[in-house]
């Protein structure tokens, strides 16, 4: 579903020139839940960006659903994101003049495409991630959990290719991150959606399938979870020492 090749990108200030993506090689298979850690610094945000093609990378390839990415206009890069990539940012991002229904169809309105079909799916979306209740409520009126889900499921309207999660748990407690984590894990098994998601928490992560964990540009390594999730929590939480060791 996504591949990602020798990914370099550097940020030039003065005459100084700042390598932060070192040759990233990964892919990321359909239906897959990944995640990727590392120390701030790292790169996680710049990769994502590039994966999403906010920026502009220095040189690599970047599959997506087998188009390549790096050869598109910015028409072309603009349909992308806005039909293939479904965005779950840290800060929610949703309009507070707008219902919580309106807020997830929001992709479809701005394509112009607000059928029956789409007020369906998003009804079912709701239906599924458990707010159903605040749909005709407005964002001032719910919970950080709530928006998040609600985020999540304006992510999915599109039936995009990939789901680009940045932080989602971060303005969230613990209770209200499961939540969002489950919402994730629902949309992976009852809608094959495929998930990439950059985090700092070990605990979302232990949900994943599989996490990278980058260090200076980097991959310095990729495990998969075999075992139970409290087990998996605790191999990356050892993981992640090693590699601040390292």
């Amino acid at each position: 579903m996504l591949y990602v090749k020798e990914l370099h990108k550097a940020y030039e200030s003065g005459k100084n020139k700042y390598q932060v993506l070192k040759g990233v090689d990964f892919h990321v298979a359909q239906g897959e839940f990944v995640a990727v850690m590392g120390p701030s610094g790292s790169g996680k945000t710049t990769l994502l960006n590039c994966i999403s093609c906010y920026i502009p990378f220095d040189r690599g390839n970047i599959k997506l659903g087998g188009m390549e990415l790096s050869g598109m206009n910015e028409n072309a890069l603009a349909a992308v994101r806005n039909t293939k990539i479904g965005f779950v940012f840290q800060d929610f991002m949703l309009l507070d003049g707008l219902t919580i229904r309106e807020n997830i169809l929001v992709p479809r309105i701005v394509q112009g495409e607000v059928g029956q079909d789409a007020e369906k799916l998003a009804d079912q979306l709701a239906d599924m991630f458990g707010i159903s209740h605040i749909l005709n409520k407005y964002p001032a009126e719910i919970s950080g959990g709530e928006k998040q889900r609600a985020a999540v499921a304006r992510s999915l309207i599109n039936n995009p290719l990939i789901i680009l999660a940045d932080e989602p748990t971060g303005n969230l407690d613990s209770k209200s991150s499961r939540a969002v984590i489950e919402t994730f894990i629902h949309a992976k098994e009852k809608m094959n959606a495929t998930i990439f998601m950059v985090t700092h928490d070990s605990f979302a992560a232990s949900f994943c399938d599989r996490v990278i964990l980058l260090k200076d540009g980097a991959i310095y390594r990729q495990l998969e979870k075999w075992e139970d999730r409290s087990v998996f929590q605790d191999q990356l939480l050892n993981a992640i020492r090693e590699m601040s060791a390292a």
